[in-house]
């Protein structure tokens, strides 16, 4: 019995390490790949060759060597152009969901600890802000401030901020009922330093599990307005541009389509689960 018992929080201990290293393993080869695209990439993302349009990867009859993934409809190599598109998808995750980190968790930490007309103001622009289907919002924000990674930064930061705001001021409002706060209080600690040294810590495992979810929610909001040619010029090699080619050809060459998808999944897939297994890692309440 007594083994049975001790062998239960190890095999926790390895799922969990498992929700780690799995996600980051993939997301550190998507990375270095982005990083080094122009010495990884086998071809010139932009090359285009008719004689080679439609090739079929190299694991089926009628490849040609090195390309391994195949070509699109105009001979460009899809695996050099997953691998420059890579660039562009983690570009605008990480600046996007660090902005809209920052904002959305500032203002959830100050609406739930200081409570009041903050609280009231911040909450109500909250259920305003909410109250616009967010990728519908994206796309006409896009569509009038003009295309472009900043534009495409930009929407994703003004519709997301609030995920942050309600979910952290909810977090903050429950630690700032805990007795270490009163006890820093007592201590005669000012509000604002309680606040950054006392409660952020311990909502810090949640910002870390928002932020990794909503580097995958920009991953796929930039494929969307890709997809939709509303993200960068459409001559620039992104996942979402892909598969809206692939679309198109999927019933004569659906590696075109099937093999950027593939990248978009265990992406998106690979933030959510490394978020959680932050989470779980670093919360003590999880412990």
């Amino acid at each position: 019995m007594a083994d049975i018992t001790a062998a239960a929080p190890r095999r926790r201990a390895r799922r969990l390490n498992l929700r780690l290293w799995l996600p980051l393993l993939w997301l550190g080869a998507v990375a270095l790949a982005a990083i080094f695209a122009p010495l990884v990439a086998p071809q010139d993302p932009l090359m285009q060759d008719l004689m080679l349009e439609r090739l079929p990867p190299a694991f089926m009859d009628g490849s040609e060597p090195g390309y391994w993934l195949g070509t699109d409809s105009l001979g460009r190599d899809v695996l050099s152009r997953m691998i420059h598109g890579a660039r562009i998808a983690l570009f605008v995750s990480l600046v996007a969901a660090t902005a809209t980190c920052l904002f959305g968790a500032a203002l959830g930490l100050v609406a739930g600890y200081f409570g009041g007309w903050w609280d009231r103001v911040i909450s109500r622009l909250v259920d305003i802000w909410m109250a616009f289907p967010p990728v519908l919002f994206a796309v006409l924000l896009v569509a009038v401030i003009g295309t472009g990674l900043t534009s495409v930064i930009a929407a994703i930061a003004l519709i997301d901020w609030t995920r942050f705001a309600r979910v952290i001021r909810a977090e903050t409002m429950v630690q700032a009922r805990m007795d270490y706060v009163d006890s820093a209080r007592i201590g005669g600690a000012r509000r604002l330093t309680t606040l950054i040294s006392e409660i952020l810590p311990n909502v810090l495992p949640s910002i870390i599990a928002l932020l990794m979810l909503e580097m995958g929610i920009a991953v796929i909001v930039e494929a969307i307005l890709s997809f939709v040619n509303l993200s960068i010029s459409s001559d620039d090699p992104t996942w979402g541009s892909m598969i809206a080619e692939g679309r198109n050809a999927i019933h004569f060459a659906w590696w075109v389509l099937l093999f950027p998808l593939i990248a978009l999944f265990l992406t998106v897939l690979s933030f959510s689960t490394l978020g959680e297994g932050l989470k779980q890692r670093f919360d003590p309440v999880l412990q």
